[in-house]
């Protein structure tokens, strides 16, 4: 009886110790298993020290989207009659405006190219003709008018012919009006602002072409140079009255009039524009994208000269006959009144000249 407690005894003691033992394998087993895996998403990146999860945020595509500049306005000048020709033209202008309305509102203001009140300019800031030549023909524009001088603007009669332009007093009445008007805008003879990736140069052109005789220019060369090579908008626009290049009656700056064949007497620098042509060989040629005038009361395009585009804008209110002064142009008439639209969007610049049916007469493109 004894024998067989003990061999029941050894036996369970047997079978418990193989338990225990299975139990103790098994345990070591997973204990093995366990030390020896690691995470599958976490690598080292220093010695010892587990990376940190990636951010997902930067394997995404965060870049910001493109920025795009527009700009939008229209140039006309030799607008100071307050006929129905001027406002026939202002109601063009109203209707492309209203129309262009694509992405933005069709025109952001106006470039007004002097010779802004026939015959003589206005002699106090209380001149009626403010009204009569300026906010009753354009009352339904609601954009603001960059305003340029032109010779009729400075006055001077000689023999019964106004507009020679030698009364250098009354520019101060325009650039004073700009206190009174929501839509005048005249700080200085000559000024500049920027609109977006655009840089406008306003000039005084008739202080310039009376330089030799009354030195009249001032600082405006040192002062033009000087905001040009500070400039950094992607393109330069320069704007005023008297003509680069030009096929109309005025023509060609040093041969103003046809009188060319007077360049080499001193007593006709004005007259012919030696003074001009000067300024803008020295100023706009190559350093101003686009020099835009008016004088000449048609619509032209030239071809590009001296790496500036010239762009003649001077039928807001009345027409004058073109004639052959020998320049290459894209685009001349002298038919109707009109205007130019421009839109300069971020690399190109596009130009349509209107008449004053609204009728669009010709389009064209110049990309840097």
């Amino acid at each position: 009886m004894l024998i067989f407690l003990l061999s029941c005894t050894a036996n369970n003691v047997i079978v418990e110790k193989e338990e225990l033992t299975e139990q103790t394998e098994a345990s070591q087993e997973t204990e093995d298993t366990d030390t020896n895996t690691e995470p599958e998403d976490i690598e080292d990146t220093e010695e010892g020290q587990p990376s940190q999860p990636e951010d997902t945020e930067d394997t995404e595509d965060t870049e910001e989207p493109e920025e795009h500049f527009l700009v939008r306005f229209i140039a006309m000048g030799d607008g100071g009659e307050g006929n129905d020709d001027q406002y026939q033209n202002a109601d063009a202008v109203k209707t492309i405006c209203d129309a262009k309305t694509d992405t933005v509102e069709g025109c952001f203001f106006a470039l007004y190219l002097g010779d802004n009140f026939y015959d003589a300019g206005v002699e106090s800031v209380q001149d009626p003709q403010f009204q009569d030549k300026f906010e009753l023909p354009y009352a339904n524009l609601d954009f603001p008018f960059y305003v340029a001088l032109g010779n009729h603007d400075y006055g001077g009669c000689l023999f019964g012919e106004c507009g020679i332009g030698w009364d250098f007093d009354l520019s101060e009445y325009q650039i004073e009006y700009t206190n009174y008007s929501t839509k005048w805008r005249m700080p200085s003879e000559y000024y500049t602002f920027v609109e977006e990736h655009v840089q406008f140069f306003a000039l005084d052109t008739n202080a310039i072409m009376w330089e030799p005789w009354l030195g009249t220019a001032g600082n405006q060369p040192n002062w033009l140079a000087t905001e040009v090579s500070n400039s950094t908008a992607t393109w330069k626009i320069a704007y005023g009255h008297h003509p680069y290049i030009s096929n109309g009656r005025h023509g060609n700056a040093g041969a103003y009039e046809g009188l060319d064949f007077l360049a080499d007497l001193s007593i006709a620098e004005v007259p012919i524009g030696t003074a001009v042509k000067e300024f803008m060989d020295d100023h706009i040629c190559g350093q101003i994208d686009m020099y835009i005038c008016g004088h000449d009361h048609n619509r032209q395009w030239l071809e590009p000269t001296c790496g500036t585009e010239f762009v003649v804008s001077g039928a807001a209110a009345k027409t004058t006959d073109l004639e052959n002064r020998g320049m290459a142009t894209f685009f001349e008439d002298d038919t109707a009144e009109g205007f130019i639209w421009i839109e300069i969007y971020d690399n190109c610049l596009k130009g349509e000249f209107y008449d004053k049916y609204a009728n669009l007469n010709f389009s064209h493109q110049v990309c840097k």
